[in-house]
């Protein structure tokens, strides 16, 4: 699809239509503190304008009766560090799904990815090695805990949080790397939108008339994922799984039918919603998963407003809310944002589209 952008014609099919230029030092390490000081900048769909706030103001754009849905799985630390076989070089192991429930055999992602096959070991240490079963779909593996303690405590005491690469490991970007109403354990990447939001904000809202309603999506690897083909359309998505309460579902159907807003924390919540929306704007509670890419030209079912993070050029995350916010609108908020000094990625500051 041609548009129009400035003075010249951009395919927002084409993937070069979402790079960007970023100054290397506007990608934050670590977020502020308190969460809800950092900067936020607020879209505009109808005018077109921005403005600059923090993001603590936030409740002067929301109003009683909104629906705020946030994502509140907890990333696991789902990393492993080890070594190749007994004398080999250095392997790594992140652990993206399980595929029993006693958390022994998991889909994983792995490295050296050309050297570790069905029969090789990652050793951590003198008790624990994780074994590779199989080869999977999109480079995965089925690979299986051993050690002496059982998966789920060899996860929780051996494994280590998988910080995304473009985080410089440190000990407060560690800490931080959750949002404050985490509690369904499950992701190997944070919903970074929710990570602006305090306990104190988040009482606030409630006190002010907007309904804060949970669900979980449990984040995958394709969050960092890159786009490697030239027409977006030709990128599939890696699927994740979510569960939507029925609690949850009657809530935000009832906004829907009274015509209330929803606006989602981040685009682990939009592509939640918008997959379990199975007749126009009705969503259907339960468990689920999404492989949906949600890009330009893209009519959204449930969502009525976004508050996300500024993201990596040429992402799906950008292609997601280029077509929330229209593509030229988008472009124009990041070169703005990039003018202005704001902070990018997983911890920097926030956007709001309304």
């Amino acid at each position: 699809m041609l548009q129009r952008h400035g003075c010249t014609t951009v395919d927002i099919y084409d993937i070069s239509a979402y790079d960007y230029e970023l100054p290397e030092e506007l990608i934050a390490q670590y977020p502020v503190e308190p969460r809800d000081r950092s900067r936020l900048l607020v879209v505009d769909r109808k005018t077109g304008n921005l403005e600059h706030r923090v993001f603590y103001e936030i409740p002067d754009y929301l109003k009683a009766g909104d629906v705020l849905v946030l994502n509140d799985t907890k990333v696991i630390p789902a990393r492993f560090l080890g070594r190749k076989n007994q004398n080999g070089g250095k392997a790594e192991v992140l652990l993206v799904k399980p595929l029993d429930d006693g958390f022994s055999c998991w889909e994983a992602l792995v490295r050296p990815g050309k050297r570790l096959n069905a029969g090789d070991s990652v050793i951590i240490d003198s008790e624990t090695s994780i074994l590779i079963l199989d080869r999977l779909d999109q480079g995965m593996r089925k690979v299986q805990i051993i050690g002496n303690d059982s998966p789920y405590n060899v996860i929780a005491k051996k494994g280590k949080v998988p910080l995304p690469p473009y985080v410089s490991e440190n000990d407060k970007a560690l800490k931080s790397y959750q949002t404050v109403y985490a509690r369904v354990d499950g992701s190997v990447a944070a919903p970074t939108a929710g990570f602006h939001f305090t306990e104190s904000l988040l009482k606030r809202l409630a006190s002010a008339g907007i309904e804060l309603v949970y669900i979980t999506l449990h984040v995958g690897p394709g969050t960092f994922r890159p786009v490697k083909v030239k027409n977006i359309k030709e990128h599939a998505m890696h699927r994740e799984d979510y569960h939507i309460s029925s609690s949850a579902a009657d809530s935000i159907n009832r906004a829907k039918y009274e015509g209330r807003r929803i606006i989602a924390v981040g685009t682990t919540v939009v592509r939640c919603l918008e997959s379990a929306a199975v007749d126009k704007d009705i969503i259907s509670p339960g468990k689920g998963s999404t492989e949906l890419f949600i890009f330009p030209g893209y009519e959204f079912k449930v969502i009525d407003g976004l508050i996300t993070n500024f993201h990596l050029p040429k992402s799906t995350l950008l292609m997601l809310v280029s077509a929330m916010a229209g593509y030229d609108l988008t472009m124009k908020a990041y070169r703005e944002a990039v003018k202005e000094r704001y902070r990018f990625y997983s911890f920097g500051d926030a956007m709001l589209i309304i």
